[in-house]
C-alpha cells in the first residue's frame, strides 16, 4: 500500500470492492424486515399496525443515526469506530434473531437502524483516503455497493424466511457481519489522523447547522438530494398501484421491477467517471433532465409495459447521477469535516425519500396518477430552484 501526500492512500482494487461490499452488507440490515412483516406479525401474534411501527422505528433510528452517529467520524479514529459499530450491529442482529417478544425485537430493530449508518462512515472515510483525481470513480463504486445492498436485502430476507424461518434471516446476517468485522480489521487501513479532531460531542453536533451555513454547495447538494430521491420514492411507492391500475399485475411483478435497479448499479462507476470528465453543474442538470424524461415516458406511454421499463431505467440513472455527483461535491468541500457534511446530505436525502413515499401514496389515493405527476412537478421545481438559486461548482477541488 503506497502512501501519498497529505495522508492519502492508494487503495488497491480489491479493497475498493471490499469496502463497497461492506457498505452494502451494513445498510442491508435495515431492510430485512420489509418482506417479512406479515410473518413477524403471525409469529408474535400482534397486529399488523404494531409490526409496521417496529419497521418505522428502524427507519427513524437510521435517520437519527445519520444526524447523531455519522458526525462522530470527524471526532474518532474511523478505523476503530467502524469496528465498534459493526460489533454493536452483530449483537443487535443476534438479539433480533433470538427476541422472544415483540418488545425485545423492537429494541433490536432500533439498534439495527442506528448501526446501519456504518456505511455512511465508510463513504467519507474512503473519500478522505483517496486522492481527489481518483475519488469520483471510487465514490461511484461505493454508491453501487449501497444500492446493491438495498436491492438484494429484501430478496435475501424473503427467501431465507420462506426456507428456514424469519429468525434465521437475522442469525445469518449476524454471521455475515461477523465475517465482515474480521476482514475490516485485517484489510481496512488505519485512520491517518492520530486522534481525529479535538472537539467535544456537543461542539460536534452544534457545528452541523453552522456547516450548512458555511458551505454553499452543501446546501445545494442537500436540496438536490432531497428532491431527486423524493422523485424516485414518489414513483416506487406508487408502482404497485400503477401496475394494478394499468396492467392488472400484482405485487410480485412490482417487486421484480426493483431488479431493474441493477442497470443503475452497474452504471455507477461509469457515472463516477462522467463526474471526472464533466462539471458537477452539468451532471446535476443531467440528473434533473433524466428525471423529467422518465416521468414524461410514464405519462405519454401509459399502456406500454416496455415504456414503463425504459422509464424506470431512466429514473434510476437520474438518481445515480444525482447521488454520485452530490457525494463528489460534498466530499471535496473539506477533508476534516467530511463525515459531518455527509451526515447532513444523507439525512436530507433520506428525508426527501420519506416525503416522496408519503406524498406519493396520498396523491394516488386522492387523484391517481395525475396526483403523482403533480407531486413530481413540485419535486422538479425544488431541484431546479436549488440549481438556479444556489448552484453547483463548475469544478471540484
Amino acid at each position: 500500500m503506497k502512501k501519498l501526500n497529505d495522508n492519502y492512500i492508494e487503495l488497491p482494487r480489491y479493497k475498493v470492492i471490499f469496502l463497497a461490499t461492506c457498505v452494502g452488507v451494513i445498510v442491508a440490515s435495515m431492510f430485512y424486515i420489509q418482506p417479512i412483516e406479515n410473518v413477524i406479525t403471525v409469529s408474535y401474534q400482534i397486529k399488523q399496525s404494531q409490526t409496521a411501527v417496529i419497521a418505522m422505528l428502524t427507519q427513524v433510528s437510521y435517520a437519527l443515526g445519520l444526524l447523531l452517529v455519522v458526525p462522530l467520524g470527524d471526532m474518532f479514529n474511523r478505523y476503530r469506530f467502524l469496528q465498534i459499530m459493526e460489533a454493536i450491529s452483530i449483537c443487535s442482529l443476534l438479539l433480533a434473531s433470538w427476541a422472544p417478544s415483540p418488545v425485545i425485537f423492537a429494541l433490536a430493530s432500533v439498534l439495527i437502524g442506528l448501526t446501519s449508518v456504518g456505511g455512511q462512515i465508510i463513504i467519507p472515510y474512503v473519500a478522505y483516503l483517496t486522492p481527489l483525481k481518483k475519488q469520483r470513480p471510487i465514490l461511484g463504486v461505493m454508491i453501487s455497493g449501497m444500492l446493491t445492498g438495498i436491492l438484494f436485502a429484501r430478496t435475501f430476507s424473503g427467501l431465507i424466511a420462506a426456507a428456514l424461518g424469519w429468525h434465521m434471516v437475522y442469525l445469518i446476517a449476524a454471521a455475515l457481519n461477523f465475517l465482515l468485522l474480521i476482514l475490516i480489521h485485517q484489510w481496512v487501513p488505519n485512520d491517518p489522523r492520530e486522534h481525529g479532531q479535538d472537539i467535544s460531542l456537543g461542539q460536534l453536533l452544534a457545528s452541523l447547522p453552522k456547516l450548512l451555513k458555511k458551505y454553499r454547495y452543501l446546501r445545494s447538494s442537500a436540496v438536490n438530494g432531497f428532491a431527486m430521491f423524493g422523485l424516485a420514492n414518489l414513483f416506487w411507492s406508487t408502482l404497485a398501484f400503477l401496475l394494478m391500475s394499468r396492467f392488472h399485475y400484482g405485487s410480485a411483478v412490482a417487486g421484480s421491477m426493483g431488479l431493474l435497479g441493477i442497470v443503475a448499479i452497474f452504471a455507477a462507476p461509469f457515472i463516477g467517471r462522467m463526474v471526472n470528465l464533466y462539471s458537477p453543474k452539468q451532471n446535476i442538470v443531467t440528473s434533473i433532465i433524466l428525471a423529467i424524461v422518465s416521468y414524461l415516458i410514464f405519462g405519454a406511454f401509459q399502456h406500454s409495459m416496455a415504456a414503463l421499463v425504459i422509464g424506470i431505467i431512466v429514473l434510476d440513472l437520474s438518481t445515480q447521477f444525482s447521488q454520485v455527483t452530490n457525494q463528489a461535491i460534498i466530499q471535496s468541500l473539506s477533508r476534516t469535516e467530511n463525515s459531518r457534511n455527509n451526515s447532513i446530505f444523507m439525512f436530507s436525502y433520506f428525508f426527501g425519500g420519506s416525503i416522496g413515499t408519503l406524498t406519493g401514496i396520498d396523491a394516488w389515493s386522492h387523484f391517481g396518477w395525475a396526483g403523482v405527476t403533480a407531486m413530481a412537478v413540485i419535486f422538479v421545481v425544488v431541484a431546479l430552484s436549488a440549481h438556479f438559486a444556489i448552484g453547483e461548482p463548475e469544478k471540484l477541488g
